[in-house]
């Protein structure tokens, strides 16, 4: 049995402009911006521009996990982070369901600890109380590729037949000072006379994913079913010293591209931050692909809202690409 595709039958997002799914898709559509000046200041004296949640927006971290000694302040963070958002994408999963969950994470900076742990999926278990199957969940730890690769572990773990559910998500956080003073030094974190930098934020996104047996049997009948992602490598990439030719997203696109049977894309959400890099790379794979996308097409980019959200990205695109989808259909 081959599974290139399930339903997307629960959707949970945490971001800088929402403490929910829909309040995030709302503040999106309406253009809400969650950017503001930082008391973290950059090499110029210059604050940074951050996206991040108010403090008082996120659960506390459970007791239990307070004082594990090897817990970083980022990791509580994206376990609060993730807290309600998972909760909110498994509310309409039947009872007695243990889900496996393959979860997108930071990677982890040459010379640095390990910015998300193995032991990160058994820790948001405890801090949320959801039901995981820890042993069948698996962390990919590659920062905003992860829910990429997560997506497609996940369909892969649908193919044997004996599940019908399956639960995608990502969290990421940039608030870690080590990290922010690293980008700083490359001149890539928003401020004031930085002209090529990118806002920093935070979020965690979840997507409950089931089977066309398990969408059968449900009485809401989800609408929305999500594909097999296109996955690609770019040998050019920021910090390679091969020549970038633009064959990665370009190729990733053509990939993905294969499941919508020749109808026109007319909508596009990109991980797009504001950082020419980004951007460039996306005219290259559009000119590539141009011939499968509509030439009215809608380009959206919801980090002018909540910001880089990193390893979130692809579930809290995902989400709000859903969520658009089912209200043109209501």
């Amino acid at each position: 049995m081959t599974v290139d595709s399930a339903w997307i039958c629960g959707i949970g997002m945490v971001t800088p402009v929402g403490d929910c799914t829909a309040q995030t898709a709302t503040s999106v559509r309406a253009g809400i911006s969650r950017y503001q000046e930082s008391s973290i200041y950059n090499k110029r004296f210059e604050p940074m521009t951050l996206a991040l949640l108010p403090e008082d927006a996120l659960p506390p971290l459970n007791e239990e996990l307070g004082n594990l000694p090897k817990l970083t302040s980022r990791q509580a963070r994206m376990l609060r982070l993730a807290h309600n958002a998972l909760l909110e994408a498994v509310e309409v999963l039947p009872e007695e369901q243990r889900l496996p969950l393959f979860l997108a994470g930071p990677e982890t900076m040459a010379g640095r600890p390990l910015a998300i742990t193995d032991t990160f999926i058994s820790l948001l278990a405890t801090q949320s109380g959801a039901d995981l199957d820890r042993v069948k969940s698996r962390l990919f730890p590659t920062g905003r590729a992860g829910g990429m690769q997560a997506l497609q572990a996940a369909l892969s773990y649908l193919t044997t037949g004996e599940h019908d559910y399956v639960l995608v998500g990502g969290v990421d956080s940039y608030l870690d000072l080590y990290l922010l003073g690293t980008l700083d030094m490359e001149d890539r974190v928003l401020a004031n006379g930085v002209m090529d930098g990118f806002a920093p934020g935070e979020g965690a996104g979840f997507l409950l994913l089931c089977s066309d047996k398990a969408r059968e049997a449900r009485q809401d009948k989800p609408t929305v079913k999500i594909h097999n992602p296109g996955i690609a490598a770019e040998a050019g990439h920021r910090y390679s010293k091969e020549t970038y030719t633009g064959d990665g997203l370009a190729n990733a696109i053509t990939t993905a591209l294969q499941a919508v049977d020749n109808q026109p894309v007319r909508t596009i959400l990109s991980s797009i931050n504001g950082e020419n890099m980004g951007a460039k790379e996306w005219g290259v794979a559009y000119t590539r692909n141009v011939s499968a996308i509509d030439p009215g097409f809608r380009f959206e980019h919801p980090a002018d809202c909540f910001g880089d959200t990193g390893a979130a990205a692809m579930p809290i695109l995902a989400g709000l690409a859903a969520m658009k989808s089912e209200a043109k259909r209501s």
